[in-house]
């Protein structure tokens, strides 16, 4: 008795298998491995970046109003700060280390740029955590230069300003 051998099957339609050659149009695991860690990638470097913009960015930062006032003296904390965008868009640091002398200063950190924060009774830079005190001295971290005095002034009106060149 003779056998024939039956007729060829057609390939099997393998979904992402990685065992065979599979449906040309569908991905293989590595494949989808793979574009998933670039997707979960691409969200933490957003997120970071994201994170980034708020800490160094300006988004709770007070703006200055249309007369050109930054602040009251009363929204500036006693041994504490204030963040505040100037007239000229420029971010800067309202400090009040004893009651009634406001100081202010550059709130761009001297090492790479970035914003700095107020937290409590010192200024931190969230990018690299230098640290300076609420006169713009480094107390801590990688940069090596305080951060810029800017002349403000405190009306009779109460409200702090620029002062006047």
């Amino acid at each position: 008795m003779t056998t024939t051998d039956p007729a060829p099957r057609p390939p099997i339609h393998r979904h992402g298998s990685d065992d065979g050659p599979g449906c040309p149009a569908c991905p293989g695991r590595r494949e989808v491995l793979a574009r998933a860690g670039a997707l979960t990638l691409g969200v933490a470097s957003f997120g970071a970046l994201a994170a980034c913009g708020a800490a160094g960015g300006s988004s709770t930062a007070r703006t200055a109003s249309a007369d050109g006032s930054l602040a009251a003296l009363a929204d500036v904390p006693v041994g504490g700060a204030l963040s505040v965008v100037g007239p000229d868009g420029a971010e800067l640091l309202l400090t009040q280390a004893t009651e009634g002398t406001v100081v202010g200063l550059s709130a761009v950190c001297t090492h790479q740029g970035c914003t700095v924060l107020p937290e409590d009774d010192r200024l931190v830079c969230p990018c690299h955590g230098s640290v300076f005190a609420l006169d713009g001295s480094n107390v801590s971290g990688q940069a090596s230069e305080p951060l810029p005095p800017v002349e403000v002034a405190v009306g009779d009106d109460g409200t702090v300003r620029l002062a006047e060149a």
